[in-house]
């Protein structure tokens, strides 16, 4: 049921759903760094008037800064009713916020109230959002009951992961959610990784969905995926969870790596760049051999180095370390580099833990 706003124009973090839309009034910098996931950006002030406004307060006074700021949002507030607005029904609900829930957001309000729409401010801002985000991720991945599903680099992992979730199963893609597949060389080509609140953000908006009287499968990881960290109080959960083992014979990875890999294959320069950060473990004669095999484009050899030599001992070093059930967890094989082959282990997989709970 929604909450009648009609008398309160202030809601909280909890009533987000009850919107038809989220209207981030902040500047571009301020969003691009984090945001409620779904908002869309309708700065009343952007970066460059924001810091107009700002140095006129400093060096003239408050009442000058006040006047030209209020000159700038009143015309931003009528580009944006006379453009992105202007076709929302009368029946439209925005949700409008800005840093506190202050002066940006109170005058966007103002406006789409008094236009006739049923807008409504949340309460505190983004600052009460950014703190409802860090108390639910504290508190909440204990809640769920969560399958871990581990292989050596190569296996599969984030393929099963999509197969399961094409199955209809609850899945925590935290690699798809830090734009990185977690590793020295896991940068994904033309796009960077969010900001840290941003991942935050992404992965409580995750969680917020999932039924916790199902399971929820996550591929295994680190602390940190490349540059960003997972919540603590996640990465205890997994730690502690149940896990699913995906195994696939080496040259099956190898062959799955290098469809995963091909921006490396037309860039050898750049895996060159990322393998030098593996020179204080390995030397740099063993690094300079390995960007020789990639100038040759003995990409089979590298590759099939690379895993025997660096991936598999530190990931099985790392799984055992941080995942003690691993070993009584239900294993599958993966057979071909095909998606039927994903498919049919997501089935089997679904089985075996549906059993398994209603064995016990």
């Amino acid at each position: 049921m929604r909450t009648d706003i009609r008398n309160n124009d202030l809601v909280t973090v909890a009533q987000l759903a009850e919107f038809d839309e989220i209207i981030d009034t902040r500047s571009e910098s301020e969003f691009a760094e984090d945001h409620v996931p779904g908002a869309v950006n309708f700065p009343v002030l952007n970066d460059s008037e924001r810091a107009r406004v700002g140095t006129l307060y400093k060096q003239v006074s408050a009442f000058d800064a006040k006047k030209l700021g209020a000159a700038l949002v009143s015309r931003n507030i009528a580009l944006h009713i006379e453009t992105a607005f202007t076709q929302r029904p009368r029946t439209w609900r925005p949700l409008v916020y800005c840093w506190r829930g202050g002066s940006r957001s109170s005058a966007l309000t103002h406006v789409l109230q008094q236009v006739g729409w049923r807008a409504a401010r949340l309460e505190g801002g983004y600052k009460a959002y950014r703190r409802a985000v860090i108390d639910h991720l504290e508190i909440t991945p204990r809640r769920y009951r969560w399958y871990v599903v581990c292989g050596l680099t190569g296996s599969g992992k984030s393929r099963l992961l999509r197969a399961l979730a094409q199955r209809g199963a609850q899945v925590l893609d935290l690699e798809a959610l830090a734009a990185h597949r977690g590793s020295v060389l896991g940068d994904l080509p033309g796009e960077p990784q969010p900001a840290q609140k941003m991942f935050d953000s992404l992965i409580w908006a995750a969680l917020r969905g999932f039924d916790a009287a199902r399971p929820v499968f996550v591929e295994a990881e680190s602390k940190k995926i490349g540059n960003l960290r997972v919540p603590q109080s996640l990465i205890a959960a997994m730690w502690d969870s149940a896990c699913v083992r995906l195994d696939a014979s080496i040259d099956l990875r190898v062959d799955m790596l290098m469809d995963e890999y091909q921006h490396f294959v037309a860039d050898a320069p750049a895996l060159g760049a990322q393998l030098d950060c593996l020179a204080a473990h390995y030397g740099q004669q063993q690094i300079t051999e390995w960007k020789e095999e990639a100038g040759r484009g003995e990409w089979h050899t590298l590759v099939h180095a690379l895993l025997k030599m660096h991936y598999d001992p530190a990931y099985t070093r790392s799984t055992l370390k941080h995942y003690p059930q691993l070993a009584g967890g239900a294993t599958f094989s993966i057979m071909a580099n095909e998606d039927t082959a994903f498919e049919s282990v997501a089935t089997q997989c679904l089985h075996d833990i549906d059993n398994r709970f209603a064995s016990r």
